[in-house]
């Protein structure tokens, strides 16, 4: 069984869809999309993106309006999902949704950005604490099976993930703290997939708007897919799309084979 997973931080899901998201989607046709940033509340979208034919769709939106929010395209029912972690005090933001098929389990998650101010990169931190305790407590429960987290990190983890490490070492989203938490990911037993089957420079999937940063090429790797590493035998290729436009970030995506 050959699956395509697809994760795309669409800045914001009406603008995507008026960009062409809905042709891309049918295009591409992954067994799973995984979106974030969808700044909407399903009542406020098109019946045919709120529920297309084809798709069982999953919706998790902040409370705040026009802010954050993530959402599942599947084109399988999964046994289960989940919204939040268990601590209620990180869901206010409607920023992750778990899948549980009988293959894998799927994470997506919308990191928060800690560039605004300090509380927001204080935020972010505990978040990613919050993340890691859930994942690693998930990861304990469900042994064998395998688990892929997917979404924008809003964190750069190398400096091969950017193109002007130097430059960002002080800026919110290449933190050295930021970072670490990412080597803890790691360092529980989970593999980014991209970096398996390519190590090559200037692979990005976010670029400033305002500078015009994707004509040249400046950019962050900050969209990931990890996958726990004994499953990692089940991936046959992991991607990123930089010639899909639409958003300010581009798509990633992974190939499964079971």
């Amino acid at each position: 069984m050959k699956l395509k997973l697809v994760s795309w931080n669409v800045n914001g899901i009406r603008a995507a869809q008026r960009k062409g998201f809905w042709d891309w989607l049918s295009k591409e046709n992954p067994f799973i999309t995984a979106i974030q940033e969808t700044k909407a509340y399903p009542e406020q979208l098109s019946a045919d993106l709120r529920n297309p034919e084809g798709f069982y769709t999953y919706w998790n939106q902040a409370e705040k309006k026009g802010y954050s929010g993530v959402a599942v395209f599947a084109k399988k029912k999964p046994l289960k999902v989940k919204y939040g972690f268990n601590n209620t005090i990180f869901n206010h933001e409607g920023r992750v949704i778990l899948l549980e098929y009988l293959q894998f389990a799927l994470f997506n998650i919308y990191f928060p950005n800690g560039k605004s101010r300090i509380e927001r990169l204080e935020f972010k931190l505990k978040f990613y604490q919050e993340f890691l305790t859930y994942v690693r407590e998930f990861k304990a429960e469900n042994k064998g099976k395998t688990i892929i987290i997917c979404g924008d990190f809003n964190t750069a983890h190398c400096e091969i993930d950017l193109a002007r490490p130097k430059a960002n070492c002080s800026v919110s989203g290449f933190l050295p703290q930021e970072r670490l938490l990412i080597d803890e990911l790691i360092s529980i037993g989970f593999v980014d997939t991209f970096r398996i089957f390519n190590q090559t420079p200037g692979c990005y999937t976010w670029w400033d708007l305002k500078s015009r940063a994707r004509e040249r090429n400046v950019g962050w790797r900050i969209d990931y897919f990890f996958i726990n590493k004994e499953s990692s035998m089940y991936l046959s290729d992991a991607f990123i799309m930089p010639e899909v436009y639409g958003s300010d970030h581009c798509p990633a995506g992974i190939i499964l084979e079971f």
